[in-house]
């Protein structure tokens, strides 16, 4: 192992603006995770960066297996825009499902 190496990556260490929940998307500037447990407000606390979950979903929207899924800052959708790119669908979701199933690809990045 290189004498510099931190650590792999999965999931990393932030400081939470704001009270953050159990299981919550969280975008850091680019970086974009699930929070791993409760974090308060002013307190360092673990997000993952991979790994596959059930997220907010924007209304109205269906999605197809594979497709690319962006964070608005509180639901995440299949249009770019302006949001940042998270990770993919791993399953169709109906217009009207209000959860939506996505493999997160490790970092938020800009279209």
């Amino acid at each position: 192992m290189a004498k510099n190496y931190i650590m792999a990556g999965d999931t990393i260490n932030i400081v939470a603006a704001a009270n953050i929940a159990s299981g919550a998307g969280v975008q850091v500037g680019r970086i974009f995770g699930v929070a791993a447990n409760d974090i308060a407000a002013g307190t360092e606390g673990p997000i993952n960066l991979t790994g596959v979950y059930d997220l907010p979903k924007t209304a109205a929207q269906a999605w197809t297996a594979g497709a690319l899924i962006y964070w608005t800052g509180t639901a995440c959708t299949n249009v770019a825009a302006t949001n940042i790119l998270i990770g993919i669908a791993t399953r169709a979701q109906l217009a009207a499902d209000t959860i939506g199933r996505v493999r997160l690809n490790g970092a938020g990045i800009t279209p």
